[in-house]
């Protein structure tokens, strides 16, 4: 049988300076001062606001009331001072993310053009640039409606603006490259691992325009900053990548949430003279990893369960236009949760993700924004060559941005694609190809939602999203429904990418039952059987090499009029603003973080009108008591799922104290609420 083995890395670009030289190269951030405006005013002097980066003109607009939201075209306008110490330097623009078209213009001349709004891209501007002077840069940036740049579609919306950071970078005219695809430069894989030794192989793409340098130094420390290994690098003039190999003994393996640990390689470039020319320092992750079609996914050659989450860029009055707090937040969640894998749909997020994602050990699954339609009238691509084009650019951005992160293992190839209009299977194909060219170590995964789908054979390893309980069957039919794909595919490795139920956390039902989903009606305990079902089914197929919940926060998205939010997608665990957790939270809170926890269920339902209700908890302690007005109506053991539920408790007419309790040595655990019988 078949195992696929990888094995993977990490990269965050830090700058090093040798003591007593200047920085071999500088980042100055571009964020503040833009001024911004709508480019479609019919007024000579439109209207104009200054903003700070990140921004996005569709922030705030998703407000429960209406659907639409605005995709237009605007301009964004900075300027900086060259100094003319310049004069021997090279200076890049380098834009995180331009969401979904950039055009580029430096003094008023068009320097770039950009398509695909989750990617980085970098513009060198050496050239054009007038020294001892200010320059002015103009971006005009459009989310409008394409048919040849990803995303074309999807259950999302697509917030126009630049909603990532913008950087100038400064560097000697001989200089570790910017431009491949804008990535580090750097290629870090890690191969051949053992417990008793590796081999580190680094690539590294040099830009020589002076030629005054004369080697290149590459280090490789451990997580205290002591040296492991080090190795002088000579090359031509006019190099373009290269290499270098390491052999580490004995090495400390990067090993999820247990141990995400980190080693780091700095890459120097040095004159004739001895002075650092320029200069990279990285961290990398060392890792082994496959997927078993019988017996599930393994890390470093051990059964590693990965039960996680996918999640959007968004929230609410931020849109996609995320500063760090923002991703300390949402990272934050995903360590409370106790999650080990995140999916991060459906295109790259931002870098602090995966930088954060690094260390704090999540599995994580990355992907390009080749996307169905979601709902939406038309159910399929025309896959014409231009938009083919980008989803190959994205690619090749998506896999040479993020080579090297330890957090990441599958590349995703594309979400829920039909066989209508031009059969993409074809093409599909031709991404799987370019997927290992770039990178042969790692997975490559499609989400795919089609029974006995032509996609089944594509990638290396496949998932599927599959809503039983929401829109199709019961909850607990997915399990035949699994069993059934497996025995069709007894040599793939299967996983679910996506499953889950819409719910309020102002609605409520005394007696559960299958909700329409397009209904305004999505009460809370729905969902939560709908997830506590599912997570039970799966459990009994250790196979399954990953699941993933849909959502973990809810999300804007313009076709969704259903539930008690307009233009929201509500499956999420957590709600938009991401203040407040829903009952299926705290269910896998119990079940994935062992940590000590209690939680009583449906404490918004407040005003109830049966007093003879049943009363539920999850908890991870090994005893839970249940009080109400004061007095104990008994203590329970949780069951497997982490459930201690009291049936027929009686309530009295008014108002009425719940309470429940738990001890963990000589800490007492306690949550109650105030219900009223009316």
């Amino acid at each position: 049988m078949k195992q696929i083995v990888v094995s993977t890395l990490f990269v965050a670009v830090v700058l090093h300076t040798a003591v007593g030289q200047a920085p071999a190269r500088d980042t100055i951030p571009f964020n503040t001062g833009w001024e911004f405006s709508f480019v479609n005013s019919v007024f000579k002097n439109p209207s104009s606001q200054l903003v700070n980066l990140p921004h996005t003109w569709n922030a705030g607009e998703v407000k429960n009331t209406a659907t639409n939201y605005q995709r237009a075209a605007a301009v964004y306008v900075n300027s900086f001072f060259a100094k003319n110490e310049w004069q021997d330097k090279r200076v890049f623009l380098y834009f995180e993310g331009a969401n979904m078209v950039a055009d580029v213009f430096l003094n008023k001349k068009y320097i770039a053009n950009h398509e695909g709004g989750y990617s980085a891209f970098c513009i060198e501007i050496t050239d054009s640039l007038q020294l001892g002077r200010s320059n002015m840069v103009n971006v005009m940036v459009s989310n409008t409606y394409r048919l040849d740049v990803l995303p074309m579609s999807g259950d999302f919306n697509k917030y126009g603006g630049l909603h990532r950071p913008v950087s100038i970078l400064v560097t000697a005219k001989d200089c570790i490259s910017p431009l491949d695809y804008a990535s580090s430069g750097v290629y870090i894989t890690p191969t051949n691992i053992s417990s008793k030794q590796c081999l580190v192989k680094i690539k590294t793409l040099l830009s020589l325009k002076a030629n005054d340098a004369a080697k290149a130094v590459v280090t490789i420390r451990d997580a205290n900053h002591k040296q492991v290994a080090t190795r002088d690098v000579s090359f031509i003039a006019n190099a373009g990548f290269i290499n270098s190999e390491f052999t580490i003994s004995e090495p400390h393996l990067w090993n999820g949430k247990a141990d995400p640990y980190l080693y780091s390689a700095t890459v120097s470039l040095i004159s004739a003279s001895g002075n650092i020319i320029d200069e990279v320092k990285e961290n990398f992750g060392v890792r082994s990893y496959f997927a078993n079609p019988q017996k599930g996914f393994y890390l470093n050659d051990k059964p590693y369960k990965l039960s996680g989450v996918a999640f959007h860029e968004d929230r609410e009055g931020v849109g996609s236009a995320y500063e760090r707090k923002q991703y300390e937040e949402d990272v934050n969640l995903l360590k409370e949760i106790g999650a080990s894998a995140v999916r991060l749909a459906h295109y790259p997020h931002g870098k602090p993700m995966y930088d954060m994602a690094d260390s704090a050990g999540f599995v994580m699954w990355t992907e390009i924004p080749l996307i169905g339609f979601g709902g939406k009238v038309g159910e399929g691509y025309v896959h014409s060559p231009a938009m083919e084009e980008n989803a190959k650019q994205m690619l090749r951005e998506l896999i040479r941005q993020h080579y090297n992160h330890p957090s990441v293992f599958f590349w995703g190839l594309f979400n829920e694609l039909t066989t209508n209009y031009d059969h993409p299977l074809a093409f599909i194909k031709e991404l799987q190809t370019i997927a290992k060219e770039e990178d042969s170590e790692r997975l490559t995964v499609v989400a795919d939602f089609l029974n006995e789908s032509p996609y089944e054979n594509v990638s290396d390893i496949i998932s599927w999203n599959k809503y039983f309980g929401w829109y199709d069957g019961q909850p607990r039919d997915i399990g035949k429904w699994l069993d059934n794909r497996h025995a069709a595919l007894p040599n793939r490795a299967i996983g679910i990418s996506e499953y889950g139920a819409g719910a309020s956390v102002n609605q409520f039902t005394d007696s559960v039952y299958k909700v329409p989903t397009t209904g305004k009606f999505h009460p809370m305990q729905w969902q939560t059987q709908v997830h506590e079902q599912n997570w039970e089914e799966m459990q009994k197929r250790p196979w399954l090499w990953s699941t993933f919940v849909w959502v973990f926060a809810d999300f804007g998205s313009e076709i969704r009029t259903e539930g008690d939010a307009m233009g929201i997608n509500d499956k999420g665990l957590v709600t938009y603003d991401k203040q407040t957790k829903k009952d299926a939270f705290y269910f896998y809170k119990a079940n994935w973080n062992p940590q000590p926890m209690l939680h009583l269920c449906e404490q918004n339902y407040k005003q109830r009108t049966k007093n003879i209700i049943d009363i539920k908890a999850y908890s991870t302690l090994p005893e839970v008591q249940l009080w109400v007005n004061a007095k104990i109506i008994s203590a329970q053991n949780p069951d497997y799922l982490k459930r201690t539920i009291w049936k027929n408790v009686a309530l009295q007419p008014g108002k009425n104290k719940i309470q429940i309790t738990a001890v963990d040595g000589k800490v007492l655990y306690r949550e109650e609420v105030e219900w009223i019988v009316e």
